[in-house]
């Protein structure tokens, strides 16, 4: 039987959840889920703690072991994610330029992103520089992304609504 456990975080963009089972981290989440049967392990602190140091500004790349259940096309989009540089946006249409055909599939796969922050799904934005499609929410999109900028100096912010 594997095991699971939980952290949670209070973050300037709300309580954010961390799953684990016994080696690996299965979903960071923004959503109140019932944790009360599941106590904290050594990587979810851990992972709570490389949160911490993101949002203080301390951290830009996260290096804690990850596996989400998906496809082998899901997991692809969720790796290419990780190439976007800290601070950066693209646009789906950049983004899936690899696959042109596949610009859909690419986009309904960033949406299936369990692991919120650490795989920067946030960083895929609209063609027109418009903030669309963020489960947590386009105002918590909006947070990520000039957090960011702030940080790596990046200038004015430009996201549009």
């Amino acid at each position: 039987m594997e095991n699971h456990y939980a952290s949670t975080l209070e973050s300037p963009v709300g309580r954010i959840t961390i799953f684990a089972d016994d080696d690996f981290v299965y979903a960071i989440t923004f959503s109140d889920k019932d944790i009360e049967l599941l106590k904290e392990n050594e990587l979810t602190k851990a992972v709570a703690r490389q949160l911490e140091a993101y949002f203080k500004g301390d951290l830009k790349d996260f290096d804690f072991p990850v596996r989400q259940k998906g496809t082998e096309f899901q997991k692809g989009v969720w790796q290419n994610l990780l190439n976007i540089p800290y601070g950066e946006t693209i646009s789906y249409a950049n983004f899936s330029a690899h696959q042109p055909l596949a610009i859909r599939a690419i986009a309904a796969a960033n949406g299936k992103n369990n692991i919120a922050i650490a795989i920067p799904c946030h960083r895929v934005i609209g063609s027109t520089g418009k903030l669309v499609g963020y489960a947590g929410g386009l105002w918590r999109k909006q947070w990520l992304l000039e957090h960011e900028r702030a940080i790596a100096q990046k200038g004015q912010t430009t996201i549009k609504f």
